[in-house]
């Protein structure tokens, strides 16, 4: 059994389960090496008081799970099967206590958990969870650099083609193109790109907008490499933007900076936010900042910790998050700078590399 599955199985005695069920597919890879998406098929690992593991996956996944999971016992689930049933006939019964990913499963799955089980109760270990896989190896960091350095080859390539006239659109479909070319498994999340006033929008859709001359532009995109992420934010001016974007810029910029010196084992993430967003109020855009300062990330884009101003939960060397505070005026625009953070013994380590002052393109 690996290191993973051990602090998986220890849950068992820390949470008083008599059986975990993991049912996230990027979790499920993290304990046993195999992933899949299967869509609207069940699929979980469990891991049951005093017996071996179970993977339970779908019969068309049976030969890779077998190939690749570190893990003997394997179900398939042919597509008449009930998951339910199958399980059941796996499993011992007589349990009274499950841990479960509540944020994952939908009602019908935890009822039909429940019954396959006998439990009368489910306990929640989202959180457990992301204290398991929160600090990230070597060999993931790894993995994460080289998604980095993909999507930050993937925008040099691209801002060469942004010149007035060509659609946020049109610049997704060449990022995206790049991103296969290059390696990436794919984009670890859509990607973005907001020209003119819709760089004010944090999750703002890129469309049929032409990019003109005189307003920013805003390029948020990420890769995976390995079934590792990477998210990068920077904002470009096309041509001239004029005094007060550039006085955006710079706030923003300057909080970024502020946020990556307070990094260090021991701060609270609450800390990091505070650092950010003193200086951006500091400047007299605080009301403009209306997201969090940052996230974790790892096999998922979004993974713990959330960085705002009520996490009090402290930094541990290894852990890996954005630092992306920003400044979003409605009707106006906006500037993003995004950076990833791995925290070391001696504070932070920035591992994106994109260069950072405000650049004109385009012109």
């Amino acid at each position: 059994m690996n290191e993973r599955m051990k602090r998986l199985y220890s849950l068992l005695e820390t949470e008083a389960l008599d059986a975990v069920f993991v049912t996230l597919p990027k979790l499920i890879y993290y304990f046993t090496g195999f992933y899949t998406e299967p869509h609207e098929r069940f699929m979980a690992l469990v891991c049951p008081r005093g017996e071996e593991p179970l993977l339970v996956v779908p019969l068309l996944d049976y030969e890779k799970a077998a190939q690749s999971a570190s893990v003997d016992r394997i179900a398939a689930l042919d597509d008449t099967d009930d998951p339910f049933a199958v399980l059941q006939r796996h499993l011992k019964g007589g349990m009274k206590r499950i841990g479960i990913q509540e944020d994952h499963l939908s009602v019908k799955r935890y009822v039909g958990l429940m019954e396959a089980t006998g439990a009368e109760q489910a306990v929640h270990i989202e959180r457990e969870l992301a204290q398991i896989r929160v600090v990230k190896s070597d060999e993931e960091v790894a993995s994460i650099q080289r998604a980095i350095r993909c999507i930050e080859d993937v925008l040099h390539q691209t801002l060469p083609l942004v010149k007035p006239g060509v659609t946020e659109l049109e610049l997704v479909a060449e990022m995206e193109y790049r991103m296969k070319k290059l390696g990436a498994d794919g984009p670890s999340f859509d990607t973005m790109v907001l020209s003119g006033a819709k760089t004010g929008l944090p999750h703002g859709v890129p469309g049929k907008e032409p990019v003109r001359e005189g307003e920013l532009l805003l390029f948020d995109a990420g890769v995976f490499v390995d079934g590792y992420a990477s998210d990068l934010t920077r904002t470009f001016a096309v041509g001239d933007v004029g005094d007060k974007c550039r006085d955006i810029y710079d706030a923003v910029l300057q909080a970024n900076e502020k946020m990556i010196q307070a990094v260090r084992p021991g701060a609270s993430f609450a800390s990091l936010d505070l650092a950010a967003r003193s200086c951006i109020e500091g400047r007299g855009y605080g009301e403009y900042f209306i997201t969090r300062a940052g996230h974790g990330f790892g096999l998922e884009i979004h993974e713990y910790p959330s960085i705002h101003a009520h996490n009090a939960d402290l930094l541990r060397e290894g852990m890996v998050f954005t630092a992306e505070p920003g400044i979003y005026i409605p009707g106006v625009g906006g500037v993003r700078i995004e950076d990833n953070v791995l925290v070391t013994k001696e504070g932070a380590l920035v591992l994106t590399s994109f260069p950072k002052e405000l650049t004109v393109i385009g012109v």
